[in-house]
């Protein structure tokens, strides 16, 4: 079942079986400010049984840097943005990953990680990337990495 993720509030569902739920429902409580102030449109998060397509195309290109990660995916939001495609899985160990993927310019296209705060790099990304850390007042401490898309899907 859908869930429109209110940024005002912090709330565990849909993630209340991972052990860093309320970093992680904080974390997402901050993507849905992002999405927003910048777009002006709702973010809507799915149990991935729900979009198994957007969870497919997005593990395709974690598939361009043989990544693959071992951590359940919990949810998904997969925005229709003017001119951008906007992906987003919540894992159960505090993993998020996004990918931005704009339309029309292909120097515009990215995956980013942000590790909730309480949870380890995961085994598949340390040694890869440096992360950079930053403070919200909605998820703590957010440590955040990324690469540049460089195919087209």
């Amino acid at each position: 079942m859908a869930y429109t993720v209110n940024f005002k509030t912090v709330s565990t569902t849909g993630l209340e079986s991972s052990p860093v739920a309320q970093s992680l429902a904080g974390l997402r409580a901050n993507e849905a400010r992002y999405i927003w102030n910048k777009f002006k449109v709702p973010y809507v998060t799915y149990p991935i049984a729900e979009k198994p397509d957007s969870l497919a195309w997005l593990q395709t290109i974690l598939a361009e840097r043989a990544l693959t990660f071992a951590a359940k995916p919990l949810e998904i939001c997969d925005l229709a943005l003017p001119d951008m495609r906007w992906v987003e899985a919540y894992y159960q160990d505090g993993l998020v990953v996004n990918v931005m993927y704009s339309l029309t310019d292909p120097k515009k296209r990215a995956v980013g990680f942000k590790l909730s705060e309480g949870m380890a790099v995961p085994d598949e990304l340390a040694g890869k990337f440096k992360f950079a850390r930053q403070k919200s007042k909605l998820a703590g401490t957010i440590r955040g990495s990324f690469f540049v898309i460089k195919g087209s899907y």
